[in-house]
């Protein structure tokens, strides 16, 4: 069976995310989903996105537009930020349920990034997110480290192919268990 993502890179037009020196979370969120969208189409699984340009759709958008392509999973690539920077390292997701497949898949993801040296800071419960909560899909939202974090925008630059590899692996070993144990 092949199955079918829709990949949601964060934010977007007029909304950047967070922002630190310049650098603003909608631009890596978007070259990330874009490159673990390429990595998952070579492994054979199908993807749509919500966004492939720097426009802004809101997040009930985003929900409805997985809904209505009854996709299989729905992962929205973001990156972290803390009060106080370079406070903080490491990854981080989230689903609306801490069980299930959606916890599974973020259990897998995190798991390849720790491989690759990521602080893995755990799968949490978010029932205030839109894209996790008005999905009707299993949905995990993905925080590829801090962006106010100077150690975690090196690591994420140093390391990019690696890490959308390790997030590609991850969605990968969910649909098809034991591919990457």
């Amino acid at each position: 069976m092949a199955y079918t993502i829709m990949l949601d890179a964060g934010h977007g037009g007029s909304n950047p995310g967070a922002v630190y020196n310049g650098r603003q979370e909608k631009d890596d969120a978007l070259s990330m989903t874009l490159a673990i969208g390429a990595i998952l189409q070579e492994y054979g699984v199908n993807i749509l996105y919500t966004r492939t340009t720097d426009i802004y759709e809101t997040p009930l958008q985003r929900a409805r537009e997985a809904n209505y392509a009854r996709v299989d999973y729905f992962v929205s690539i973001h990156r972290n930020s803390s009060p106080v920077p370079n406070s903080y390292s490491g990854v981080e997701s989230l689903v609306y349920n801490t069980y299930g497949r959606a916890a599974t898949m973020a259990e897998n993801i995190n798991e390849q990034l720790e491989r690759i040296g990521f602080t893995n800071l755990g799968v949490n419960e978010r029932k205030n997110l839109i894209v996790l909560r008005r999905t009707e899909m299993p949905a995990v939202l993905v925080e590829l480290g801090f962006i106010n974090t100077d150690a975690d925008n090196r690591f994420f630059d140093a390391n990019f192919d690696t890490i959308a590899r390790a997030v590609a692996n991850g969605i990968f070993e969910t649909l098809y268990p034991g591919s990457f144990a």
